[in-house]
């Protein structure tokens, strides 16, 4: 790992038309890069956010015919940035997609892309209801990629949840994990901020969570508050509830620091269950 970078989270409100969601994180992407920063990443479901089920599967394409994907590796290339493309609604059956989050070098082309583990199937106190399985397929693979800082692990969403996936993640040599994101307005206020910053914490990583922010056309609320943890659990940026750029310095030594004044990641020992 050599050298400090900047990295900059993209919030968004994302729609129901694809075009009018890529203008809009296009804009969002270039003001990240008049802010100076080399890594850019975007939310959970940065083209589209439809969850009409007949709507989806007339709206997304296979990848090869993507729109959004082939203007943001466009966009990659003419900025000339590293850009994780938080997810994107790819259709990888007639009537099934898949949530796929997409590294894009400086080139434009996909240097990584990762499918969601994890799928949101819960009922929230207030009626609200999430089947993310019934359109969904679930991905069975983590993912590690090369930046020129080091080793970025790939998530989306609902695996922060879930931190043996992110132990995992740290232990294979990720240095940084992106977690974009548009979690609810109602799980975001309680879990949000101490979920992130735990992950942090427990892998000695950088966080970088892109969110979704704010009411949408389909009328769900996301809570925003994009957030870059730095491997001590310190927030070096954070949103709020409305479409912006939020930029942080990251500095890699941090992660060999961290993990050399707290050693978790080495400290693991098998146990029974009684």
């Amino acid at each position: 790992m050599t050298g400090t970078f900047r990295a900059a989270c993209v919030q968004m409100r994302t729609g129901l038309d694809v075009a009018a969601n890529i203008a809009s994180a296009s804009t969002l992407i270039r003001e990240a890069k008049a802010k100076g920063a080399e890594f850019i990443a975007t939310p959970e479901m940065t083209s589209l956010f439809e969850a009409e089920t007949d709507a989806l599967f007339a709206k997304t394409k296979p990848e090869a015919d993507d729109a959004a994907l082939k203007a943001f590796r466009e966009l990659g290339r003419e900025l000339g940035v590293w850009l994780v493309i938080g997810s994107l609604p790819i259709r990888v059956a007639e009537r099934q997609c898949a949530n796929r989050s997409f590294l894009i070098d400086p080139m434009g082309a996909v240097a990584a892309r990762y499918d969601k583990i994890h799928m949101f199937d819960v009922d929230l106190p207030g009626g609200e209801v999430y089947r993310e399985s019934r359109n969904y397929r679930p991905g069975e693979s983590a993912v590690l990629a090369d930046l020129p800082w080091g080793k970025l692990g790939l998530t989306v969403c609902y695996d922060l949840r879930f931190p043996q996936l992110y132990r995992a993640l740290a232990k294979a040599g990720a240095s940084f994990i992106t977690i974009p994101a548009a979690f609810t307005h109602t799980t975001g206020q309680a879990h949000w901020h101490v979920l992130q910053r735990a992950r942090a914490i427990e892998t000695g990583c950088f966080i970088i969570a892109p969110a979704q922010a704010g009411t949408h056309e389909n009328r769900r609320r996301t809570f925003g508050h994009s957030l870059i943890v730095d491997p001590w659990g310190v927030v070096l940026a954070e949103g709020g509830e409305e479409p912006g750029v939020v930029v942080a310095e990251i500095d890699p030594a941090k992660v060999t620091d961290a993990r050399s004044r707290v050693p978790a990641l080495t400290h693991d020992r098998r146990f029974t269950l009684s």
